[in-house]
């Protein structure tokens, strides 16, 4: 029997092994930090400009969704929305998962609240009839657990796990990617403070350009060293 529990352990410890370095080299690829970098602003940058109208205590729509059946979606997001308090909680906890993902330096964290809340709504999202909401959900949900497990060798310390730091130096850590984090939650939050309208194209289209030009810097600053 304390051959098979050695055997088990070795194996554990070489699957382990053989994953860290594996993801290590991951980590280390300017392309895939790229990817988290965005990915961030992208997850952060939604949330950001669904939470203003919560907070502002406006509906989605401009039409009520009281006289719809009681188990539609309609009717559903009307009584959060009638709730008052917890519409703009929702709102707030959305606004603040948003901002520090877009931050970069407190991505971790965002991330990690970031995925409650998305878990909230695919559940909502499944629950009634959405189309294809659920899909993108989905999407969504996916890539807040890859931020996840992208961070891991930092938030296993929560669990009692060591924590080895880095051999490397990494790109997505460069000042450049917080303030071009902080440049797009400006613009998103005072464009939905102003604008009730959902026009997304015009918000997506800026934040691209922003996002294009920061990358752009990025790049040539990493070029330099």
């Amino acid at each position: 029997m304390e051959i098979y529990y050695q055997s088990v352990q070795s194996f554990v410890s070489l699957t382990a092994a053989i994953k860290n370095k594996f993801l290590k080299k991951i980590k280390e690829k300017i392309w895939m930090q790229v990817i988290i970098i965005y990915t961030r602003y992208l997850l952060g940058g939604a949330f950001v400009f669904a939470s203003l109208i919560k907070i502002k205590g406006q509906r989605f729509t401009t039409e009520s969704g009281a006289v719809e059946p009681i188990n539609s979606s309609w009717h559903f997001f009307e009584t959060m929305y009638q709730s008052g308090l917890y519409w703009k909680f929702i709102g707030l906890g959305q606004l603040l998962a948003g901002f520090l993902l877009m931050t970069q330096r407190f991505s971790k964290l965002g991330a990690l609240i970031n995925f409650p809340i998305l878990a909230n709504i695919f559940a909502v999202t499944i629950s009634y009839y959405f189309a294809f909401t659920p899909l993108i959900v989905a999407a969504m949900l996916l890539a807040n657990l890859a931020l996840i497990f992208w961070e891991w060798d930092e938030l296993k310390i929560l669990f009692n796990l060591k924590y080895i730091p880095p051999n490397y130096q990494s790109f997505e850590k460069r000042k450049v990617w917080e303030i071009v984090g902080v440049v797009l939650f400006i613009f998103t939050f005072l464009y939905r403070l102003i604008i009730d309208q959902y026009n997304v194209g015009f918000w997506f289209s800026i934040c691209f350009l922003i996002g294009t030009i920061g990358l752009v810097i990025g790049i040539k600053q990493n070029k330099k060293i």
